[in-house]
């Protein structure tokens, strides 16, 4: 029977904190995470070629949730979720504890202002967020054209002494949605590729 934007869209008034995320979706399977989805490309292309997988997109500019969740059920996706939401409040309280298999963060907002910092994904309490509802040898996966940013993010990662001990870092393999010579497969990646921008790349393991 085809999807309807319905079953696409995840509503969290109907929801529990600490939720069983394989609820949302019409199969068992690893869960992957995708913050800041934007128009869905990765995830689309992403999750078709990994049918077995579920993926949840996380978009809070509700034009790009709306376009992505009419996309996935344009193309039938099963395993694919959307939930327009902040991603820092919903690994807080709703994704348990190791119940995901990656996390991926590609070209998030650098807010390069330096009183703006503090909203970036990239500081401590966020990434412990991540660590934490990460599976043991489960992978986050970030990418940038910012090179400030990077550099920030790098700095916490192998200096910030609560997260340092916690994660490997690991050769960053081009995912399966990425196209020749991409890394990432995102529209933001194809933009970027075409001003001839730099992508700046980290992946990590939990320990």
């Amino acid at each position: 029977m085809p999807l309807t934007n319905e079953d696409i869209a995840v509503d969290l008034d109907k929801c529990p904190e600490n939720m069983d995320l394989s609820t949302l979706f019409g199969q068992p399977g690893p869960i992957e995470i995708e913050i800041g989805s934007g128009k869905g490309t990765f995830l689309l292309n992403q999750a078709k070629a990994h049918p077995q997988t579920n993926f949840l997109g996380i978009e809070w500019a509700n034009k790009y949730y709306q376009l992505s969740v009419d996309r996935m059920r344009r193309w039938n996706m099963t395993n694919v979720r959307v939930l327009r939401t902040d991603a820092v409040d919903f690994i807080g309280r709703y994704v348990p504890d190791q119940a995901i298999e990656t996390v991926h963060i590609y070209f998030p907002d650098p807010w390069p202002k330096t009183r703006h910092h503090k909203r970036r994904f990239f500081n401590p309490d966020p990434i412990l967020a991540v660590h934490r509802c990460l599976k043991v040898g489960g992978q986050l996966r970030y990418a940038t054209d910012h090179a400030e940013y990077f550099q920030w993010t790098c700095d916490i990662i192998r200096n910030n002494e609560k997260i340092a001990p916690l994660f490997q870092e690991v050769d960053f393999a081009p995912t399966q949605a990425a196209d020749e010579g991409e890394w990432v497969g995102s529209n933001f990646e194809r933009k970027y590729a075409i001003e001839g921008r730099s992508v700046y790349r980290l992946a990590l393991v939990k320990k």
